[in-house]
Parts: structure tokens; C-alpha cells; sequence
């Protein structure tokens, strides 16, 4: 009996190698994205070429493997950069038109302008802390996804308001805007993580990319303007022309007053979640002739609760 059943068992024994690429693509969509990249591609030929059908390539999210963790210097790197980029590339090849979503950190115009060329049904994209991302392959960007709802270029130094003017006009679905900048009022916090001259790199026109927001963005229900160095006219121009805004974050704009807040806020009748610019900063941090003298800085953040 135990000689019958045990070769019985055996006669059932089956070779994983041997599944066709449907049934293997059909348990990789089981698995999480590291069991796929750093398993199941590994296994054997016919499993890398079943990890790489385009059905398994609709989203692409790395921002897992990164909240939750605090930034290290190693993510700035070339090295790191290239990593990232070769496994973009490797999205956009294999997925190509089933892409819907990326999320990936530090990555640069060379994995981007392949997005751009083979993704043209991208919906969500963010490629926050990308320090050599630039217009170049942001307008590229704009012209090949028009589909985009969603956009997270936080951090990006090397994207102006000219990338911005062409995805307003070219995505006119977009919903979502994510353009963060770096603590620069408390860079304390970077120091020895993000490169010196990249954080001295601050972008200063936020008025003007505020203008451009709220001339080809009027869809715009999510703003996330946090460390921006805009202005009160900036603000009232975003309340002006992207008046169904449902969530507005603000933090750490050290331009703006509780008087101009209150004026743009009038014109957002949607608005259900606002994230005031309220900051407290060292006094340590600052110098004197910064603000020209603390009277000013205490004025205008009010250091007695730091409060806007």
C-alpha cells in the first residue's frame, strides 16, 4: 500500500517549466512585484519571458519600497539612478500601450522619453526626487500621454514652468498635481543626503508656474504646492482659474499670508481639505539679513503660535 501510494504520488509530479505562458502569466499576477523581478525572472528562460508579457506591466509602482523609509545619500546617486532607469525602460518595453501607471523614484530623462514614445495610455505618473528629469523629456511626456490624471514631479528641479504649460494643453483630464519642492527654509534635514548643489538648485518662479496652473489646469482637484515660493498673486490666480480644487496643501509656503489665504480661498467652493503653510523654523537656521530683521520674520509667521 505505501510502495502503491508513494509511487502514485510520483506519477503526479508535474514540471513548473512545462506550464504554458498563459497559466504562468496567470500566477505572476498573483505574486508581488519583488517575487516577480527578483524570483520569478530568474527561474528559467520560459518564466522571463512569461514575467515579461504586457499584461503584467499595467502598473509599476516603486513607492512602496520607499515610504516608510527615511532618504539616504545612496538614492542620489548615478548608480541608483541607473537602476531605476533600466527597470523604467524595461516597463514602457514590455508594457508598452497597457501601461497605466508609474511610480518610481530618481529616475531621468532617459527612462522617461522611452515612456513617453511607448506608453501612450499612461494615466498616473511620479518620478518624485528625480534630479536628472528636465523639460526635455517632460514635454515628451506631454505630447505622447495625453492621458494623464495624475502627475507627481515633487523634487525635480530641472522641470519648469514650460513643461507645465504643455501638459495643461495636452492633458486636459489631469486631476492630480504634485509639485513639492525640498524644505529650503530648514535644509538641515537634507544636508549630507541630497546633493549640495541640487538643493541650492531651488526652483524661485513659483508665481510663474502658479499662472500657468491656473490657465491649463482648470481640472485640477488635488494641488500639492508644499515649500513653494509663490506669492499671494500667484495664489488668487490658482483660485481663479482651478475653482473646483478639493484639496489644497500649502505647507511650508513662507510667502504667504493669512490675509491672501483668506482671499484665495473665497473663490474655491469645493475646497474641503487646506493645508495651511503653518512652519516652525529655528531661529538658528536663518540669519538676520535674510528677512532683514525678525520683526519681519515674526510678522509674517506669526512665531508666537506659528500659525498663517
Amino acid at each position: 500500500m505505501d510502495a502503491g501510494g508513494s509511487g502514485g504520488a510520483a506519477s503526479e509530479t508535474r514540471d513548473w517549466s512545462e506550464m504554458t505562458p498563459v497559466l504562468l502569466v496567470n500566477v505572476f499576477r498573483r505574486l508581488s512585484l519583488e517575487d516577480r523581478w527578483r524570483g520569478a525572472m530568474l527561474v528559467c528562460k520560459p518564466w522571463l519571458e512569461a514575467a515579461r508579457d504586457p499584461a503584467l506591466f499595467e502598473a509599476f509602482d516603486l513607492e512602496v519600497f520607499f515610504v516608510g523609509f527615511p532618504d539616504v545619500a545612496a538614492w542620489w546617486t548615478p548608480a541608483f539612478q541607473r537602476r531605476v532607469d533600466s527597470m523604467v525602460r524595461l516597463v514602457a518595453s514590455c508594457g508598452g500601450p497597457v501601461v497605466r501607471l508609474l511610480r518610481v523614484r530618481h529616475c531621468s530623462d532617459y527612462a522617461l522619453e522611452l515612456v513617453a514614445d511607448r506608453c501612450p495610455n499612461l494615466k498616473i505618473l511620479s518620478v518624485k526626487n528625480s534630479q536628472n528629469v528636465t523639460d526635455s523629456s517632460m514635454i515628451k511626456i506631454a505630447l505622447g500621454c495625453h492621458m494623464l490624471t495624475e502627475l507627481d514631479i515633487s523634487n525635480c528641479y530641472e522641470i519648469s514652468y514650460k513643461s507645465l504649460e504643455l501638459i495643461g494643453q495636452n492633458c486636459p483630464n489631469l486631476m492630480v498635481l504634485k509639485r513639492n519642492l525640498l524644505n529650503w527654509l530648514d535644509p538641515s534635514q537634507h544636508t549630507g543626503i541630497v546633493p549640495d548643489e541640487y538643493l541650492n538648485a531651488c526652483p524661485q518662479d513659483g508665481d510663474r508656474e502658479a499662472l500657468v496652473i491656473a490657465k491649463f489646469m482648470p481640472k485640477l482637484k488635488h494641488l500639492e504646492l508644499r515649500f513653494s515660493k509663490l506669492f499671494i498673486n500667484g495664489l488668487v490666480s490658482i483660485s481663479e482659474g482651478c475653482k473646483v480644487i478639493e484639496t489644497l496643501d500649502l505647507f511650508g509656503c513662507a510667502n504667504l499670508t493669512s490675509r491672501g489665504l483668506d482671499q484665495a480661498s473665497t473663490n474655491l467652493k469645493n475646497l474641503t481639505a487646506l493645508v495651511r503653510p503653518n512652519f516652525y523654523i529655528p531661529r538658528s537656521v536663518f540669519h538676520t539679513e535674510r528677512y532683514g530683521h525678525w520683526r519681519l520674520y515674526d510678522e509674517r509667521f506669526q512665531t508666537n503660535v506659528f500659525q498663517i
